[in-house]
Formats: C-alpha cells, structure tokens, sequence
C-alpha cells in the first residue's frame, strides 16, 4: 500500500519560499520599470534647424519644440508698424488677407518687410495647422513694449506657436527648474528663444508638464517686441 504521508515538509517549505520570492522579485522588478517608464517620459526639449523639428510636439515625451533659424523679417517692421495688436480667427488660406489689411499702408502701398512678414506667417499658420489638426486658427500679431506674462506659466491650451520677429525672445525653463519654481525657488538657469526662433509650446490642455516661459522684462528699458502667436481657435484665453 502506498504511504500518501508527506514524508518530509522541508522541500515543501522550501518551494513556498522560493516561490514567494520569485514573485516579490517580479512585483519590485515592475515597480522600478514603471518608475523608469515614468522618469523617461518627463517632456523634454527638442530643437533643430529646420521646420521638421516641430513635429516632434506631437511625441509624449516633447512639450517644447523649437525651430533655430533667423528672422525672415529685418528691424525696419517693428519702427515702421503704425498698430499694437491684430487680432483675429483665421484659417491658414485667409490669415494672409487678414495681416495684409493689418500692415499695408494702402492697398497699393506696402512696405519692404510687409511681404515676408505675410508670407512666413502664412507658412506658420499651414505647419500649425497641420500639426495640430485644427482648420481655425487664433492669431496675435502685436508690437509689445511691456512684461506682458512677466511670470513663468503654462499655457492654457493644448499647443501654442510664438516667434519674436524683432526684439528679445520667449524665456523658457525645463522641467527640473519648473519643478523648482512650482515648490517656491528660482530657476537656476533661464533660456531663451533667439529672434526669429519659432517655439512650439505644449499647454494645459494636453499635457501635465507643460511648458513653462514668460515674456522676457524689457518694461521700462525701451526695447520693443514684434510678437506672433498661434493658437488653436476656441481654446486661448
């Protein structure tokens, strides 16, 4: 007759260990990969040399893409422009009409700077348009003389496009000095966007690490800005 007893617990006990084991091995393994997947995923800086660097907004792991490149339009526009502020809702088929009324002298005067001032906010309005997926578009296109978002914030959109034609650019801070800032301390280093730089910026909207920049303080020392913004239309506040 054969002895079903348990002879000896002990190599029982000895796979309950290991199993026990093998199995808070693999919890904490997890644990620690999410917490990596969580660190690798806080949004970064992305920059690049041609306009093909602003799609990489649409990537998780971006919440500020910036295009290096020089300003399409010369000092003579920001000392020339007789208006402080258009603003307006637009596709990107209609923004030209509406910037043309905005800075032509007359219909049959306009000056130097008034047709690659058009021209690049046209292209601006087609590359936002086809990276956001939105067919409307928010324009601001203003000349700026005071700290107009003196502090550092993000924005409460999903995306929004800003590039400073003349005069000082958009300040920015990444995330480890925006975390600073959020807790009370100043950020340790501030950058800023050159003139003519086109800075694609995620928002609020889209994102819980938003990009976080101000305007840059000229009030009071005479310096002028010549600003324009892209929002998607039905979001900006």
């Amino acid at each position: 007759m054969t002895d079903l007893r348990l002879r000896d617990p002990i190599p029982t006990l000895e796979l309950a260990r290991n199993i026990a084991y093998q199995r808070c091995y693999n919890i904490t393994y997890k644990l620690l990969m999410g917490f990596a997947m969580v660190v690798n995923t806080i949004p970064q800086t992305c920059t690049g040399d041609s306009a093909a660097v602003l799609r990489a907004i649409r990537t998780p792991d971006c919440n500020l893409a910036i295009w290096k490149r020089a300003s399409p339009v010369g000092p003579d526009a920001l000392h020339e422009l007789d208006f402080e502020e258009l603003r307006c809702t637009c596709s990107p088929r209609t923004l030209v009409s509406e910037v043309a009324r905005a800075i032509s002298r007359s219909e049959h005067d306009q000056p130097a700077w008034a047709t690659p001032l058009i021209e690049d906010a046209s292209d601006l309005a087609e590359y936002f348009s086809a990276i956001t997926g939105c067919e409307e578009i928010q324009l601001r296109l203003a000349v700026v003389e005071t700290d107009s978002c003196r502090k550092f914030h993000g924005d409460w959109v999903s995306t929004r496009l800003i590039t400073t034609y003349s005069g000082p650019g958009t300040e920015w801070i990444d995330q480890p000095d925006a975390a600073r800032y959020a807790d009370g301390d100043e950020p340790r280093a501030i950058n800023r966007l050159e003139t003519g730089d086109v800075g694609l910026f995620k928002g609020r909207l889209a994102t819980d690490h938003p990009a976080i920049h101000r305007s840059p303080p000229i009030a009071g020392t005479g310096a002028k800005r010549l600003l324009l913004v892209l929002d998607p239309a039905g979001e900006a506040q």
